[in-house]
């Protein structure tokens, strides 16, 4: 299984990139999940994790130099709640050909008042009605997205449309968000299928939410298909070939 490991990350290729930005290259290693981030220690404006297999954007510690995320062709369905406190200073953001589903997916993207760029192309969410419009408005600082620039006629034109209680309505219909990944709605399904007491459904859950890798999850989700519960030390063999993650929070500096 591979992991992103305190090693894996110390021997990244880590680079000042043409546009003067210190970047951390962690492209094309086959990760599943963002982890160990802490021991960067905040010395990047840019951090590249294009080609991975990410579910989620989550486990950021606080990164204030970080500016630009590129996480073009990953398999990102989320993006965690507080992402704008753990990055204040966002400014880019590319997620080219991931899946995001719904509208409502990139909400919590309001939490980045600094966001300017913007890249979406590739996400399921790009095909829904209003899709632009819907987020231009929610994202008021945004200037380019998907490479073209806002408009003060979109802006205007996304007003109308969300504004007033009219346009809250339309929000609500549309916006929707994705709760739960497609493997967490299997395991649901063989939750149910397999008439479990609510503390082994739990242990599911967790288990399926706290996958490292595809492997799991399918190990998992064919466990419940024949069947067979998971134990609570089901992947134990993993766990032993994972190294111990750091803490995530970086150093204070002196001063």
């Amino acid at each position: 299984m591979v992991r992103l490991t305190v090693e894996s990350i110390e021997g990244a290729n880590e680079f000042l990139n043409t546009c003067k930005q210190r970047e951390l290259s962690l492209r094309n290693m086959q990760i599943p999940a963002i982890e160990n981030l802490g021991v960067t220690r905040d010395r990047h404006d840019l951090i590249d994790f294009t080609e991975n297999n990410i579910r989620r954007l989550e486990n950021f510690p606080r990164l204030v130099r970080l500016e630009t995320l590129l996480l073009h062709n990953n398999r990102i369905q989320q993006i965690q709640k507080n992402i704008g406190q753990q990055l204040p200073n966002l400014k880019t953001l590319a997620l080219t050909n991931n899946n995001l589903q719904e509208l409502g997916d990139i909400d919590v993207l309001e939490s980045c008042p600094k966001l300017e760029y913007l890249i979406l192309q590739g996400n399921p969410l790009t095909h829904k009605q209003h899709y632009r419009l819907y987020v231009i408005f929610k994202l008021k600082s945004v200037r380019v997205l998907d490479f073209r620039r806002v408009k003060l006629a979109e802006r205007q034109a996304a007003d109308k449309l969300f504004k007033g209680k009219k346009g809250a309505s339309l929000r609500a219909k549309i916006g929707k968000k994705s709760d739960r990944l497609p493997e967490e709605i299997e395991a649901e399904q063989g939750i149910k299928k397999n008439n479990l007491p609510p503390e082994e459904a739990e242990r599911i859950r967790a288990a399926v939410v706290n996958a490292k890798s595809l492997e799991e999850i399918e190990m998992l989700n064919q466990m419940l298909a024949t069947g067979k519960i998971p134990d609570k030390d089901w992947n134990n063999l993993n766990k032993k070939d994972a190294d111990t993650p750091i803490n995530d929070t970086p150093m204070e500096e002196d001063g």
